[in-house]
């Protein structure tokens, strides 16, 4: 199982706002033993929103999708995912009545008597507007529900509010309620050194051997000029399955040691 994040908003793209999401999806998932593939950004453009979900529902990875599923007319995504999976945007009932019942909330808080058929009460609606046959997803902070669907071919795309607030405990149930048989079910270990006075294009060599030579482990470089603890150096290390990396790093210093590398600290982090 892959995950993937797409985050939809002018607002993200022209830096009025800063994007949270993507932090807190890898810490989210991390906590978990899960990792994050990809995470795409997009624009509130319809035809382009449409694109991106109709590629993330025809693979088998499971997609959080934040922004865009409110009912101003620069929310597209609720629609756009209809049209991605070919299926009518119809209102979901238990959505609708989980709307009504927040109206009425916010009615009686102003000692307002709730009138479903207000104008406005009734655009509110449209936030309960999903692609037919979505399951919703529970909203904790104001009760207006997300939404699910499932792609054509095993895998899922969660819909979410833009707001954090909302979205970040939406997305932790979403993995608690549905993901839970894959918590740290395949431990995975980072194993890395900082090492200094070398060039990226002399340690490829070796990185390219000791991926072939322990195959299912990753070799990661991370070079750096200005860090104001190790100034220019490169962080260089391995990634994998918890019992792969162990005797991949032993080959990574054991040749760094032949080299003559000036190595610095080590980090090793449990992803």
């Amino acid at each position: 199982m892959r995950f993937g994040l797409i985050v939809v908003g002018d607002e993200i793209l022209s830096g009025k706002r800063q994007d949270g999401h993507l932090a807190k999806v890898v810490e989210l998932l991390s906590e978990r033993g899960l990792s994050l593939s990809w995470a795409e950004y997009v624009g509130d453009e319809p035809d382009r929103i449409t694109a991106v979900l109709k590629r993330a529902l025809a693979s088998s990875d499971s997609v959080f999708c934040t922004g865009g599923i409110g009912a101003t007319p620069d929310d597209h995504t609720r629609l756009c995912a209809a049209k991605a999976l070919g299926v009518s945007a119809v209102l979901h009932p238990e959505a609708r009545a989980l709307i009504e019942e927040r109206m009425q909330e916010v009615a009686r808080a102003l000692g307002e008597v709730f009138d479903p058929a207000r104008p406005d009460n009734v655009h509110r609606l449209n936030m309960g507007v999903f692609p037919e046959g979505a399951q919703i997803i529970p909203n904790p902070y104001n009760k207006i529900a997300g939404f699910s669907c499932r792609g054509l071919v095993g895998g899922a795309v969660h819909f979410f509010p833009g707001f954090p607030v909302m979205a970040w405990p939406m997305i932790a149930w979403v993995l608690d309620s549905w993901y839970s048989d894959l918590f740290h079910r395949s431990p995975r270990l980072e194993w890395s050194v900082v090492v200094r006075g070398e060039q990226e294009s002399n340690l490829a060599p070796a990185m390219t051997m000791l991926e072939q030579a322990h195959p299912g482990v990753s070799v990661f470089s991370l070079p750096s000029v200005d860090h104001p603890v190790h100034g220019r150096h490169i962080e260089l290390g391995v990634k994998g399955p918890e019992s792969l990396v162990p005797p991949a790093w032993q080959m990574l210093l054991a040749h760094l040691h032949q080299i003559g590398a000036e190595l610095g600290p080590e980090v090793v982090r449990k992803l």
